[in-house]
């Protein structure tokens, strides 16, 4: 059932537009990675069928795996109409995370009411390496939430990203990911089949990929 929702997801990414999917000419990232695909979910927000199936899908994943949830936190800027939306159908208070300590005023990370204790699950729309996703994670547990777990739009399915989470103790579910993605692609036609050992390829080791 859940890859058959991952699937969907996927396809509406696809016919949106919000994933591109370019192996012969790749994009880079901020990071300078070379890349075969590009992953904008802000696109979701335009188009009210697809943001409506990633915020009911969010809610339905959050009310199976974290009933016990007292908040829903989105990760800023990314997550944060996508979790607000998730935190409505569920009915549950939302907070957001910075990226960093605001420099003026109440100087917060974390914005909106919560205390210490509050049992938070996190939403992220994109999981690249982990990076910002964790330390939004380790500004809710200094903060004094304990943090259930997250869930996020889609994922690359890094190797590095699955370290970095079970290194910090975080389970991470999304509602698609690359694998999922790459095949319905060729499955459409979107890519060719010896375009495929490519986004393959690129998955395994991004950092030095097409060098």
């Amino acid at each position: 059932m859940m890859q058959d929702s991952a699937k969907k997801v996927a396809e509406s990414l696809l016919q949106i537009k919000a994933i591109k999917l370019n192996p012969t000419n790749p994009f880079t990232w901020a990071s300078g990675w070379h890349s075969p695909i590009y992953c904008d979910n802000r696109k979701i927000l335009s188009y009210p069928a697809v943001r409506k199936q990633v915020y009911e899908a969010f809610a339905e994943l959050i009310t199976e795996k974290y009933p016990q949830a007292d908040i829903v936190a989105g990760v800023a800027t990314g997550a944060i109409a996508h979790g607000v939306l998730a935190a409505e159908k569920l009915g549950k208070p939302f907070i957001y995370v910075r990226s960093a300590p605001k420099s003026h005023g109440l100087t917060n990370q974390v914005e909106g009411e919560f205390h210490p204790g509050d049992k938070v699950v996190v939403i992220e729309d994109l999981i690249s390496t982990g990076g910002s996703s964790l330390s939004a994670v380790e500004a809710l547990r200094n903060a004094g939430c304990e943090v259930l777990g997250m869930v996020a739009i889609f994922t690359y399915g890094f190797p590095t990203a699955e370290e970095n989470f079970a290194r910090a103790g975080v389970a991470l579910d999304t509602l698609s990911n690359y694998n999922t993605l790459i095949e319905l692609a060729r499955e459409q036609d979107y890519v060719h089949e010896d375009q495929l050992e490519t986004l393959r390829q690129w998955r395994r080791d991004p950092a030095n990929w097409n060098r």
